[in-house]
């Protein structure tokens, strides 16, 4: 398994590592591109992938990212592995950036702006939602009436944005990946290609050497 761990870790070191990974940033895009660069399929195939995953990345289905991505590379005939690791695209350094953009991009977009200071701040929308989420699951089950009011907030002003802003910096950030991984992955599978022939013939020339000269 591509994500399988030996050891589990507990939740507190696992959202550390989350934040920060062990050896720092650094080591850990070096593990992820040395891992897209052993994946099994073609270099084209697994860049799909790898642009499934950017793109997912800019979306708001946090949680779910996964999914999109396995779904995309699907429709791409894209390596769905790829797309997995891809998703690294959005990680704790990048997910400011990346929602500010595309915050801004589909506010731009759909000719509105977020009204932060009205009612409620922006992390407050959030806040809203899942609090309206938590009372309607309890309304179904007991006397209360269901409030959608923070939902709709959040869809209208955080969620609608968000994701028609994301689809043109997301292709974007996609298609760069797409050509940087690409030849990356094409000059990494020849080397190695080359080094199993070339470690086959040395084998086949000493079986040759043996066989005609049995006290080798």
């Amino acid at each position: 398994m591509v994500f399988k761990r030996r050891d589990k870790l507990p939740l507190i070191k696992w959202m550390q590592q989350w934040i920060w990974p062990r050896g720092g940033w650094s080591r850990a895009v070096r593990y992820m591109q040395l891992r897209l660069n052993r994946l099994p399929g073609t270099p084209d195939s697994i860049a799909r992938g790898v642009f499934a995953g950017v793109i997912t990345a800019f979306t708001p289905f946090f949680g779910l990212h996964f999914v999109v991505a396995a779904i995309l590379a699907r429709l791409m005939r894209g390596n769905v592995l790829a797309a997995l690791l891809a998703t690294f695209a959005g990680n704790p350094l990048t997910y400011v950036p990346i929602a500010l953009l595309s915050l801004k991009t589909g506010h731009f977009l759909l000719g509105s702006e977020f009204e932060a200071d009205h009612e409620r701040s922006f992390f407050g929308t959030f806040y809203d939602a899942g609090h309206d989420l938590v009372h309607n699951m309890k309304a179904m089950m007991t006397d209360d009436v269901a409030n959608w009011d923070g939902v709709w907030r959040f869809a209208h002003d955080v969620f609608i944005p968000y994701l028609i802003g994301g689809i043109l910096p997301g292709i974007l950030a996609g298609l760069v990946a797409y050509y940087v991984s690409l030849p990356m992955i094409s000059v990494f599978q020849k080397r190695r290609k080359g080094l199993l022939k070339a470690k086959f013939e040395e084998l086949r020339d000493k079986a040759v050497a043996k066989k005609n000269n049995p006290k080798l």
